[in-house]
């Protein structure tokens, strides 16, 4: 079945609303930040009661905990996210020659990879430990990438269905997909015990960030030429 057809380029943020979301978004990211590296004690209690419950169901549920590791390590894997996102941006370049949206795209999502692992490398937070893990995991836990990668792939296609002007019923369905993924990918991350509830968090927000910083930079460098 063929995909519904985009429009042209019609209706975008404009710099100024991107660039309000990006502070909003940024306040609350490095209010976690800190709280983690500075091992906020109320912070750390609700992260293990919560990572306690979690592990807990996992444990009493192989049922669930098996689909969930299969949707953690293939449908929101972040090399899967990735390749999705590669998925448009060549289907930009090859059926609209639309090269900026797809370069801005792609750059984008290397950008938020590398400040991924920075954080990692950088914060050093160690993941929760289990006597009877159902899963485990590499590299250090904040912010997690299965979040943060969903979250930056969603939200820079939803971005790019609004820029090309798709139909309602097209943005709608994307925007519940999208939905589902971004909290699927983090949900099922503390589930299997492998983060801590404000990896996950963390994740949500930094991408959302590098998302609102990626449409903030591009319509205040090419806005201007479609109108």
């Amino acid at each position: 079945m063929r995909s519904p057809p985009l429009d042209p380029p019609l209706r975008t943020p404009t710099p100024r609303t991107a660039a309000v979301t990006a502070a909003v978004l940024a306040v609350p990211s490095v209010l976690l930040l800190l709280l983690v590296v500075f091992s906020w004690r109320p912070l750390l209690t609700l992260d293990g009661g919560i990572a306690r419950t979690t592990h807990r169901w996992a444990v009493d549920e192989p049922g669930a905990t098996r689909v969930f590791r299969v949707l953690t390590d293939w449908v929101w894997d972040p090399w899967t996210m990735r390749a999705l996102g590669a998925l448009v941006v060549l289907r930009l370049v090859r059926r609209r020659s639309a090269w900026w949206p797809a370069l801005w795209v792609t750059a984008a999502c290397v950008l938020g990879t590398v400040a991924q692992q920075s954080l990692k490398a950088a914060v050093g937070r160690v993941r929760p430990v289990w006597p009877d893990p159902v899963d485990s995991a590499h590299y250090a836990a904040f912010p997690s990438g299965h979040a943060m990668t969903a979250t930056v792939v969603c939200g820079l296609l939803l971005w790019l269905l609004q820029l090309y002007g798709a139909g309602r019923a097209l943005r709608r369905t994307a925007l519940a997909l999208a939905v589902v993924c971004v909290v699927g990918a983090g949900l099922t991350r503390v589930w299997l015990g492998v983060h801590w509830p404000s990896d996950v968090l963390g994740g949500w927000l930094l991408g959302a960030l590098v998302v609102a910083l990626a449409v903030m930079t591009h319509e205040r460098l090419f806005g201007s030429e479609r109108t």
